[in-house]
Formats: C-alpha cells, structure tokens, sequence
C-alpha cells in the first residue's frame, strides 16, 4: 500500500508523539497495521515500549485512518489464520486493550457519551436484560455479583442512580465495553474465516497476516539481556535433565506413575522445550504463544511424555487411560485426549512440581546430586546445566533465541 501524506500529518501534529526516529512512524494503512498490533505487544511486556511512539493511536483525528486498517487487519487475520490462533487472539486480545486505553484518556464528558453510543448498539441501552451479558459471564470476563439487577435487567445508567452506585455502574460500564468490543471482534473473525474457506482472500491480506505473525514472533522471541541460569527455547537437551526427569523418563512403579507423568514430567518438558524462562520472565503465557500451531508440542513434547507413560510399570495407559486427558488438561487445553487449539485455555498450563513437592510425593525419583542443593524447581536445575555447559563451549547449546 501506498504512503499517504494525510495520516503523516496527523501523526505529526498529535500532541506528544515522538518524531525522532521516522521507522517508527507509519506512512500507510499496512503500516499502520502492523503499528497497532506492534503497540498491544511491547505495552504487555513484548520488547522495550516507549509509549510516545504510539502517541499518534490515541489522536481522534486518526479516527478514519484507524478503522480502515482494523478491517484489514481484521480481513488478513481471519482470512489466514485460525480462529483459535496466536496471532487471532492477539488481535482480538488488542482491540479490547485499545479501546479500553483510549476511554482512559478521554475527557468524562466525551467518554460518556462515547460509552453510551457503544452500549446502546451492542446491548439495546443501558438497561439490557442480564441474558445479553450471558457470554461475557460465561467466559468469566464479568461476574454476576458485579452487576446491579433490577427485574432481570442490568442498570448501566449511572445518571440513574446516586452515590456508591453511581460509581460502581461507572466502573462496570468501563469494564464491560472493551469485553463487548472484544466479543464482536470474534464475531467479525469468525465470518471472515468462513468466507475465506469459500472466496480466495486477496494476495495483499495474505501477505500482510504473514507479516503480522512474523512481528508477534519476533515479539516472543527477542532477546534479552540473560544472567545465569537463562536459556532460551531450542531442542532439549537430554543431558541437561537433573536426576528426577531422567529417572522418570526411564519408568515408574505403580504408585508414583500419576504424578510422575502428569504432574511433573508433562509441565517440565513443555517448559524446557517452549518457555524454559518462565521463573526468570513470571509472566503467564499460553502453549500457542510459543507453537503457534502445536506442532513442537504434538510431535516432540507428546511423544516423550507418551514414551514415559508407556515406559511405567505396569504401563501408565494401559491400566488409567483417562490420563491422556488428564496431561492435555495440564499443558493448559482441557479435558480431551490431545490438544488442539480450539480448545486452549479451558485449563491452565502448569509448570513442573517444585523440587520440595518431589521429595515429599516421589520421593523415589527424588536422588540428589551437587547443583540439586542449590535448586528448587527441576526447570531451574535444566537451565542452570544448560548455561553451565554454554560457558564451557559446548557447541550442542543453541547461542540464539531462536527454536531449532
């Protein structure tokens, strides 16, 4: 797409904007594009934000420019992409983050006004029945216990209503809206996606979702400054396992399989394959923000936990089969035999059992060497030996960020 000189001149002239570096100043609406996605990730925590980079997404006078470009956006990602993916959950994840940021820095009078546009197109007023907030309820994004009823309808007409409620229905609309804009956002993603299963999507939206996953991907992986201890995600190592992993890996006796395949063995393989930092980085991730399409996790990470299972005295699934499901689950898709995107998030993604809880449940797997004694979870011990063996040369450690 071309440049336009018009949104040039509108990112100029926003007040607070950053204008030093022009790489950072989108020309175009497939620039423009990529920038809103590039703000959601470093805002959360993805690479270095400067928010006087992205000054120019919080001017009205983009308005225009802002939604030609969430419709292409929105076009390129349902067109390529899963509904379930990464790269559409992070759009989605954005749209909700940018609406919400923006209603923050309007004036009260503005945002008013603005807020009761948004609920009377997407609940009929600002008095809807509560079954019109059946889904957001449903996902756990509003509780019940937050909402004001009164006959079954939910009061979001604070003009209605006078002190504490006042600023409750306040809170609650703030709240409520970027959910609502979040839930028709999927609504739109999902029609894009069946209609491009039946119409061929435009070479130039095609390119363009490439692009954007391309930027996420980038985003999880860049690198860091990494003290001792961190390795980015690459192969296993097999020889960096600590003594509990390989005595697992080798088979366990009945009583001990369970938790030794479930509990331990599927959090610390997943980890130490997808996202070995979690401890260092504390901040909580999904399986597909790593594997966009679980392909690592289906072919290398399923087969070792499988191999152990099977490995276990008697076999693990021969006698509990019901634990493929129970491993699914603790990789963070639910209760179903394998993981699949559709499906993320119904549970969490566990990380391994602590080095304390091995000693007190397995105790049997449980047999210490040196650096044990400075570690507290088998993931730290993984790290710690792999960053050893990187310091004395061993050309079998990835020297990159990047998986292999």
């Amino acid at each position: 797409m071309e440049d336009d000189p018009r949104l040039f001149r509108i990112i100029e002239h926003t007040s607070g904007q950053k204008l030093d570096d022009d790489s950072k100043i989108p020309g175009s609406l497939w620039e423009l594009s990529i920038k809103r996605i590039e703000w959601y990730l470093k805002k959360r925590g993805r690479g270095k934000y400067n928010p006087g980079y992205y000054r120019f997404l919080f001017n009205p006078e983009l308005a225009e420019f802002d939604v030609v470009a969430f419709y292409i956006l929105a076009q390129a990602i349902g067109a390529r992409f899963n509904p379930n993916s990464r790269e559409t959950r992070i759009f989605i994840e954005s749209e909700g983050e940018l609406v919400k940021e923006r209603l923050s820095t309007m004036e009260n009078h503005l945002k008013e006004r603005i807020s009761t546009s948004i609920l009377e197109e997407l609940l009929d007023g600002e008095t809807p029945h509560w079954s019109q907030l059946e889904k957001l309820l449903e996902n756990r994004r509003i509780k019940l216990t937050e909402l004001i009823l009164k006959n079954g309808k939910v009061i979001l007409d604070k003009e209605s209503q006078q002190g504490r409620n006042r600023h409750i229905i306040e809170a609650l609309r703030e709240k409520i809206i970027p959910y609502l804009i979040i839930q028709e956002t999927e609504k739109y993603i999902n029609k894009v996606h069946k209609m491009a299963a039946k119409i061929e999507p435009h070479p130039t939206l095609l390119e363009l979702a490439d692009k954007i996953r391309e930027k996420i991907s980038q985003q999880f992986f860049i690198p860091k400054k990494a003290g001792a201890g961190t390795i980015r995600a690459s192969r296993l190592d097999f020889d960096a396992f600590p003594p509990c992993i390989k005595n697992t890996m080798a088979g366990v006796k009945a009583g001990n399989r369970n938790d030794a395949i479930v509990l331990l063995l599927t959090g610390f393989l997943s980890y130490a394959r997808l996202y070995p930092a979690v401890f260092k980085d504390r901040k909580p991730h999904k399986v597909s923000d790593f594997d966009p399409n679980l392909d690592v996790t289906l072919n290398e990470i399923l087969p070792l936990i499988y191999e152990a299972a099977d490995n276990c005295e008697p076999p693990l699934f021969q006698d509990d089969p019901q634990e493929k499901f129970n491993i699914t689950a603790k990789l963070g898709f639910g209760l179903h035999e394998t993981p699949s995107l559709e499906h993320e998030g119904e549970s969490k993604w566990y990380t391994p059992m602590s080095c304390e809880k091995i000693k007190i449940h397995l105790p049997s797997l449980c047999k210490p060497d040196k650096l044990c004694e400075k570690i507290q979870n088998p993931l730290t011990y993984y790290n710690r030996k792999r960053w050893e063996k990187k310091g004395k040369g061993d050309k079998d450690i990835p020297r990159s960020n990047t998986r292999r």
